[in-house]
């Protein structure tokens, strides 16, 4: 039985390798969070209601988000006003596991919501637009976010499937040289436009313009074609994704894998230093523990 679990995971980790028509080079594939949750997001491609192409389109699939579209001026508003008081920003510490890495190319955010109610930040300075957000149960997440002129994030694949991006240009270039590419395909950021894609195949993004970017990113519940997967996507967003949550200012709350992902980075910033050092000893500690973990795997 044991190895059948092994060949079901291998099998879910080359099919993820292999969708789409972009993919990591095999090295960082193998250490890349997709691997590891390949079997749960196979299980949620399997199962969708929706097409699991790189794009969806949200007014056909998802008609019930027309209002966050037909009011996207005064979301804008709520925007515009954070930005100008300067609440659209990187984490203050190390405590957004999810995002950390995008904040160093420039990119900045403002949650709205994390898997549960509205931020009381959010609350309190976006009355409009979380009163919208919580009109639509499908929303799970959302944030404004910010790509200044300059800066970008590199390909990568979100962990879990259970979800769909969408996109909604509220101040934007209005300029193809700022633009998000999934698996191949760019989209350029339009005010008022908006896009839904599938997070799990690779994309990056970047604004090449003079401009400023500022959407609402929002975090969208695939449907399910079954109810016991309805059911077993609810439990892994409320039980993991949630755990990711992550504070604009005191009094949000901070979810339990960002308590702890302090830590993790602080290892994470020796691992960086040996590498500095000594790249052999890295690659070396680093496919130890890999190879470490392949083999207690098989073990057990």
């Amino acid at each position: 039985m044991k190895w059948v679990f092994v060949f079901l995971f291998l099998a879910a980790a080359v099919y993820v390798h292999f969708r789409g028509r972009v993919r990591h080079r095999l090295g960082r594939q193998l250490l890349d969070h997709s691997t590891f949750m390949a079997p749960i997001n196979v299980l949620m491609y399997a199962c969708s209601k929706v097409p699991t192409t790189p794009y969806l389109k949200p007014d056909e699939h998802f008609p019930e988000l027309e209002p966050l579209r037909a009011r996207w001026r005064e979301v804008r508003a709520e925007a515009l006003h954070l930005r100008e008081m300067q609440q659209i920003k990187a984490a203050d510490q190390y405590n957004d596991v999810g995002f950390n890495s995008f904040f160093r190319r420039g990119w900045k955010r403002f949650y709205l919501k994390w898997y549960d109610e509205a931020h009381p930040s959010a609350a309190e300075l976006c009355p409009v637009t979380t009163q919208l957000l919580r009109e639509v149960p499908s929303v799970k997440a959302a944030m404004f976010t910010e790509l200044p002129p300059g800066s970008e994030l590199r390909p990568h694949r979100d962990p879990y499937a259970g979800s769909l991006r969408l996109h909604l240009g509220l101040e934007t270039p209005n300029d193809d040289a700022c633009f998000i590419d999934v698996d191949g395909q760019r989209y350029s950021w339009r005010d008022g436009e908006w896009t839904m894609f599938d997070e799990t195949y690779i994309h990056w993004a970047q604004n090449g313009s003079q401009h400023n970017r500022i959407i609402l990113f929002c975090d969208i519940e695939r449907p399910m074609r079954f109810a016991w997967a309805r059911g077993l996507n609810r439990f892994i967003a409320k039980r993991l994704i949630a755990a990711g949550a992550s504070p604009n200012s005191e009094g949000d709350k901070t979810g339990a894998i960002n308590k702890i992902f302090k830590y993790f980075y602080a290892l994470r910033l020796k691992s960086k230093a040996l590498k500095e050092r000594s790249k052999g000893a890295y690659y070396f500690f680093k496919y130890a523990a890999v190879a470490a973990v392949i083999a207690l795997i098989v073990w057990l």
